[in-house]
């Protein structure tokens, strides 16, 4: 059984790529769950976080979001029983890849998989959906009636962030960073609120959401998009973005 690794040599050094052969898993411990891996989505790998907080390896497991069956599970786990499909991320000091046909999971860090939604799917879309969900319920406690201001409404964080905040009630604006973004969010479907298009830099945020919102402002905003970093971050490219 072969799993997936990033090897970086040096730091700087361009990222390569490894299969690694693995033996037989080891024994499932209490609360262990053994999951037979049917997608895993490929995330960006930050190796300058791992390095900051003393996680960074000479392997680096590939894949942390995975959908799968469960085939085996631990004494002392209670949320899952075997055939159960199920959806999950794997932690930063996982020792497991997700590219692998075989791994071993905390029950804790895994939820059922709802029926109606396929294994690509799920996989691909549990990192930004439990962002949003943190984002909005535990860090910002959106309600029913708050505004809210998403930055880079197209992106797959923003669009699961629109759609999670209109169930909730909030009235939504986001902006778009091209006319394909605008068309998109004017698309969806309930209708994404009201679109703020600053492709041409001509556009004050600030001034229309006050016009949006009667002068009172937005409760909240939303901005995914960028990096603390700043510039500092990716020297001479242009299109990596900082915090609006």
């Amino acid at each position: 059984m072969k799993a997936l690794y990033g090897q970086q040599n040096s730091p700087g050094e361009e990222m390569t790529f490894v299969f690694q052969e693995r033996e037989n898993l080891p024994a499932t411990r209490d609360h262990d769950v053994k999951v037979q891996v049917r997608a895993c989505a490929l995330s960006w790998l930050d190796t300058k976080l791992l390095s900051e907080i003393k996680l960074k390896k000479e392997l680096v497991p590939v894949g942390r979001e995975i959908s799968g069956v469960v085939l085996e599970v631990g004494s002392k786990v209670t949320f899952f029983q075997p055939d159960d499909e199920v959806v999950g991320i794997l932690p930063l000091d996982s020792e497991e890849s997700g590219v692998c046909e075989v791994i071993l999971v905390h029950e804790h860090y895994l939820v059922h998989k709802p029926e109606k939604v396929c294994w690509a799917e799920a996989a691909g879309t549990v990192r930004d959906g439990l962002r949003a969900y943190t984002a909005l319920h535990y860090l910002s406690q959106v309600s029913p009636g708050t505004s809210v201001l998403v930055l880079d409404g197209a992106s797959p964080f923003g669009t699961i962030a629109i759609q999670l905040a209109q169930h909730r009630g909030a009235k939504v604006i986001s902006t778009a960073h091209s006319l394909e973004d605008k068309q998109y969010l004017e698309r969806l479907r309930p209708a994404g609120g009201r679109v703020i298009d600053v492709s041409h830099g001509k556009i004050d945020v600030a001034e229309s959401c006050l016009e949006e919102t009667g002068g009172l402002g937005v409760d909240i905003v939303l901005d995914a998009g960028g990096t603390s970093r700043g510039s500092s971050c990716c020297p001479g490219n242009s299109s990596c973005l900082v915090p609006h």
